[in-house]
């Protein structure tokens, strides 16, 4: 609670990416991609998929000059993220939403908090602002991820 700025946004952030495995760790992939809201896209496996995108857009295409390969369908579709997951197997969303949170780690570490980059609407964004928003969604939807878990099969806790 005394920690450099870094440490705490690093910090907060990680905490909220291990809870998003946490919550989605244990479910068949029947399960995961099942709806219960009005909303098609919001299932366990549609907002892994959207939040493994979050990592690469915010970090690796803002911050590492990464070619964004969502490009094309976001184009025709904003939610194509959370559709796509309805082909990929539970085991390999949660696998590459680690490896795309260790990528991200490992960019945020090169740069100062100051570094800036350019939004894919063209605007100017420090890395400071990255790591609160990201903070601000990984957390709406680890709370999204909580209240399904729950529905799905009665898990509840952290």
């Amino acid at each position: 609670m005394v920690g450099a700025e870094r440490e705490q946004l690093n910090g907060f952030l990680d905490f909220l990416r291990a809870t998003v495995v946490m919550k989605a760790t244990g479910l068949s992939d029947e399960l995961a991609r099942r709806a219960l809201m009005p909303s098609e896209m919001l299932t366990v496996a549609g907002l892994l998929s959207h939040l493994r995108y979050d990592e690469l857009s915010w970090f690796g295409v803002v911050f590492d000059n990464q070619v964004d390969p969502w490009t094309e369908l976001l184009k025709d579709d904003r939610d194509a993220e959370f559709r796509a997951a309805l082909d990929i197997p539970l085991s390999r969303l949660i696998a590459e939403y680690q490896e795309e949170c260790r990528l991200s780690r490992a960019i945020v570490a090169k740069l100062d908090l100051d570094a800036q980059g350019v939004t894919h609407r063209g605007e100017p964004v420090n890395l400071r602002w990255v790591l609160i928003h990201m903070i601000e969604e990984t957390g709406r939807h680890a709370g999204h991820l909580d209240l399904l878990r729950e529905l799905l099969d009665g898990s509840t806790g952290e």
